[in-house]
């Protein structure tokens, strides 16, 4: 591709402070686009659906070059499709079911980790794998051999180790569960582009003494930097910034713990419930917030959020939980209170008011900053 070289440099300039900065040079003059021939864009469809929308660079260079060198992520995986392996021209119905299971993360965000770990010249490195971009730049910052990146997908493993070898980087690039057991070494810092609900053990027993690992916590907006302590363990906080990663998945594809139609589901698109109740507050669907959601999913874990607007306008959100909770609430304008019902074990519309509460009151919420 031309001038990919001055894409590159224009990425890195507005990316970095300066460009003395040490992530300057990997930045300016790694070639993004050969991670990331193809990949999927959002789109509509005639009908008003939201698509995935199969876009090929060799096919249209120039918005190749333009995506490729925008601090965007670009989503290289639906479900278990690799853009790779699509036909020209697919498209495919957005949908739970049809969830990005890997993507290229946006630069600025892959450099927001790197410098949370506090890279150093001679750190030892282990990172996440998925498109090999992440890794090309920890390669062109310290060299291969301080290097080593994980995936649990094969075939992005393969297809990293070639692209990354065609770029001049051999880094140790493997095949694993980023949750199980990790390559055999001691690492300096462990970085994951990946969230996890917790921090796996193998994590503390691979970092050397006085190691930092960087990671989110999955459902959430949280970063977490941890330092390895004396005993074993960890002591770290919660990160000013905020981030969204895919969830770390164990195979192909995500085990959805809500099928499209449950009965749970149907309960809550139709029942009247235990409770009707008028909210304080507008409609709002969490996993659009950050602070809220994040607190949301610390205080009640596992909670499945869905929306649908009517033809008429009228907005509904849904929030689901394993145990059975499940709650509707239902507003004509944007404006306008919503009706909720609830029912189950728990009231999960009410926690969330709570939450949406101490926002008000306090102007922010406990877990920015918050010890971890």
């Amino acid at each position: 591709m031309k001038d990919w070289e001055a894409a590159a440099q224009r990425l890195a300039a507005g990316t970095v402070i300066r460009p003395e900065s040490r992530w300057y040079q990997p930045l300016a003059t790694t070639p993004r686009h050969l991670f990331v021939p193809r990949w999927w864009t959002n789109a509509t469809g005639s009908d008003g659906q939201a698509m995935w929308k199969l876009r090929d660079g060799a096919s249209d260079p120039e918005a190749w070059l333009r995506d490729a060198y925008a601090d965007t992520t670009l989503v290289t995986r639906i479900g278990t499709l690799h853009a790779d392996h699509a036909d020209m021209g697919q498209a495919i119905v957005r949908g739970q079911e049809r969830r990005s299971t890997s993507s290229s993360t946006l630069p600025t965000l892959i450099l927001t980790m790197y410098r949370a770990a506090w890279i150093t010249d001679t750190s030892r490195v282990l990172v996440t794998c998925g498109s090999g971009y992440g890794t090309a730049l920890a390669c062109a910052r310290l060299g291969d051999e301080q290097v080593t990146s994980v995936d649990v997908d094969p075939y992005l493993v393969q297809v990293a180790r070639k692209r990354l070898a065609e770029v001049g980087h051999h880094p140790r690039v493997e095949v694993g569960d980023l949750t199980g057991d990790l390559p055999e070494g001691s690492y300096d810092r462990i970085v994951s582009t990946v969230a996890v609900p917790t921090v796996p053990v193998a994590w503390l027993e691979s970092l050397a003494p006085g190691g930092r690992l960087v990671t989110a916590i999955a459902d959430t907006g949280l970063v977490i930097v941890a330092d390895k302590t004396p005993d074993g363990g960890a002591v770290g906080r919660v990160a000013p910034e905020a981030a969204g990663f895919m969830s770390a998945r164990h195979g192909e594809d995500y085990d959805d713990t809500f099928p499209e139609n449950p009965p749970l589901w149907r309960t809550a698109q139709h029942a009247e419930g235990d409770s009707i109740t008028t909210s304080r507050y507008p409609l709002t669907y969490v996993p659009d917030t950050w602070d809220v959601r994040s607190t949301l999913e610390l205080l009640m874990p596992g909670i499945d959020h869905r929306r649908h607007t009517a033809d008429d306008g009228t907005r509904t959100i849904y929030m689901l939980h394993a145990d059975g909770s499940w709650a509707r609430a239902t507003a004509a304008g944007p404006g306008d209170s919503p009706t909720v019902h609830q029912g189950g074990p728990r009231r999960l519309w009410d926690k969330l008011d709570t939450i949406r509460t101490w926002l008000a009151v306090d102007g922010d919420l406990p877990i920015r900053g918050a010890p971890r």
